[in-house]
């Protein structure tokens, strides 16, 4: 993997990814914004819930569902009208948010009647390629890798700035779950605390650590492959499955089999099996809908505290809204006041759905 470093006009910074060497010579980075934006979001504590609260009002003015001649993520053609991208031979880029939820420049929180504190963090783009009418799906296998590797560097390289203790890369695609742009792009944020779902997750996973000497998401995998039933992929150092405990309608989990707590820790073949496992999601996801089908995708993994973490396991969780080929799965009374899931479709029947779709993944390039 190749990597070039870049300095925006607005102060703000652009990483440069690819395979193969990348061509430095004229490349700057451009910004639509020629001075910075000097984002101070806070947090605010929660009282009755017991976590923060992130606020960032000046977020209402960011781009939203642009005509395609306006893409800010797409590369800049013309000086005059810079975007968010420079032309050149790169394959995946990332950049500072112009309108983060938390900043590393985060500072003075207001005096309020609950406690306050700067939104400390760092939350960036990631742009999966240059065409604006690709996706995530359609990018082939070693691509893909190549994502991997770029989330395998963000985390180590923000693991590095002060007081980031978690980071997390998700994708929201399609209108249905929140995106403002539809060019393929996914985000990472890198928290000042363990946010509370992995929190969750991480005190599950290392009560059954200490009781079993065995990572809690592995031991699944294993029965989930002895099943059988709800299996999307099985590679030798991947899987895909629908769990047999999904909240959601599609619901798909992908990770390698053996557990390695972040992206920096998989090796060349976890990485290469990993890519085919996403690949295979994605492609069935379409496949099913016959059109782009919408998802959340969070990538789960260790804090990073500085700590060893064998309790944890890296893996990608997807959400998609969809019930059924007509209805969407909103979160209603019991998901949101009660924090209880009700489910009206078994993950076995959603599992022999995704199965039925033919896929061909390819070979690599």
């Amino acid at each position: 993997m190749h990597m070039l470093a870049l300095n925006k006009p607005d102060g703000r910074q652009l990483w440069l990814y690819s395979r193969n060497p990348l061509n430095q010579q004229g490349i700057t980075a451009p910004s639509p914004f020629p001075a910075p934006l000097q984002a101070n979001p806070h947090l605010r504590w929660h009282p009755l819930r017991g976590e923060w609260i992130t606020y960032a009002g000046y977020r209402q003015e960011r781009t939203f569902m642009p005509p395609p001649e306006y893409n800010p993520l797409a590369i800049t053609v013309n000086a005059d009208h810079p975007t968010e991208l420079p032309a050149g031979n790169w394959e995946v880029a990332v950049f500072d948010n112009r309108f983060p939820s938390l900043t590393t420049a985060a500072h003075s929180a207001p005096e309020l009647i609950v406690p306050t504190r700067p939104a400390t963090g760092k939350c960036e783009v990631v742009v999966y390629t240059q065409q604006a009418d690709s996706s995530l799906g359609a990018l082939s296998l070693a691509h893909i890798e190549l994502l991997l590797q770029v989330w395998a560097d963000r985390t180590v390289q923000l693991g590095k700035l002060a007081d980031i203790l978690y980071i997390l890369p998700f994708e929201n695609r399609g209108a249905e779950v929140g995106t403002t742009l539809h060019h393929p792009h996914g985000q990472i944020y890198a928290y000042p605390l363990v946010p509370p779902v992995p929190a969750g997750m991480q005190q599950q996973a290392l009560k059954y650590w200490r009781q079993n000497g065995q990572g809690l998401l592995e031991a699944l995998i294993i029965k989930e492959l002895n099943d059988g039933r709800r299996i999307l992929y099985q590679g030798e150092h991947a899987v895909a499955f629908v769990p047999v405990c999904a909240r959601y309608p599609y619901e798909v989990w992908v990770a390698p089999i053996l557990a390695v707590p972040t992206f920096a820790d998989l090796n060349d073949d976890q990485r290469r099996d990993l890519a085919r496992a996403l690949k295979m999601v994605l492609m069935k996801y379409d496949g099913l809908w016959q059109r782009p089908f919408p998802y959340l995708m969070a990538w789960y993994q260790a804090p990073v505290d500085g700590q060893p973490h064998p309790e944890c396991h890296l893996h990608a969780e997807f959400y998609p809204p969809y019930r059924t080929a007509e209805k969407l799965k909103y979160l209603a009374g019991t998901e949101l006041a009660a924090g209880f899931f009700a489910m009206d479709a078994l993950p076995e029947d959603k599992a022999r759905e995704l199965q039925a779709v033919e896929v061909d993944i390819g070979n690599g390039l």
